[in-house]
C-alpha cells in the first residue's frame, strides 16, 4: 500500500514522497513525480510522409524535432486530448485514429504514461497554438525521419519510440 506525502504541487505535476513496504516487510521511500498523463500523435500525411514539429523546449533550452503531443486534462479521454492537441499544434484534423501504444517514459521517477496515436486522413486548417508555444510544422518522408533518428537529429524519446514502432508496423 502506498503512503504519499506531498513535497511539491505545480501546475502540471506533483512531487510526493512515496513510502512502500516490500512483501518481506522492509520499508522504503522514494520521491516520485505524479503526472496526469499525455498523448503523442504520428500525423500521417500520405503513404510516405508524416508531419513532425519543431518545438522550442524551455527545459532543455533548444528546439527539438518531435511529434505533436500534449497533457491530458482532468477527465479527458486520451483520444479527445489527441484530437485537440493535433489541431492546436499543427492545424490538422484527422478522419481516422488508431492507438499505437502506451509509453512509460521514466518509470523510475515518473508515473506519466503517454498514449500514442496514429492520425490519418488529415485535413489542413489553422493551428491554434498557445501564446507561449514556438512550434512550426515540418513535413518529412518517414524514411527521412528515421534517418534523422539515426543521425541524432531527433532526440525526443517519445518521438523516437513512436516513429520506430510506426515504421515497423508499416512493414508488416
Amino acid at each position: 500500500m502506498n503512503d504519499d506525502e506531498l513535497q511539491l504541487s505545480a501546475d502540471r505535476f506533483r512531487v510526493v514522497r512515496r513510502r512502500r513496504q516490500t512483501p518481506d516487510g522492509r520499508q522504503f521511500s522514494r520521491q516520485v513525480i505524479l503526472h496526469p498523463g499525455a498523448v503523442a500523435i504520428v500525423p500521417v500525411i500520405d503513404a510516405e510522409r508524416i508531419c513532425l514539429i519543431r518545438n522550442y523546449r524551455v527545459a532543455v533550452e533548444r528546439t527539438l524535432i518531435e511529434i505533436p503531443a500534449g497533457t491530458l486534462e482532468v477527465g479527458e479521454p486520451p483520444e479527445a486530448t489527441a484530437r485537440r492537441e493535433l489541431e492546436e499544434e499543427t492545424g490538422y484534423m484527422a478522419g481516422r485514429w488508431e492507438k499505437l501504444t502506451t509509453l512509460c517514459m521514466s518509470p523510475g521517477i515518473l508515473n506519466e504514461q503517454i498514449h500514442v496515436f496514429v492520425a490519418r486522413d488529415l485535413q489542413p486548417g489553422p493551428a491554434r497554438r498557445e501564446t507561449s508555444e514556438e512550434i512550426e510544422n515540418q513535413i518529412v518522408r518517414l524514411d527521412d525521419a528515421l534517418a534523422m533518428i539515426d543521425r541524432g537529429e531527433i532526440e525526443d524519446a517519445k518521438t523516437i519510440a513512436a516513429l520506430l514502432l510506426y515504421a515497423r508496423r508499416q512493414k508488416q
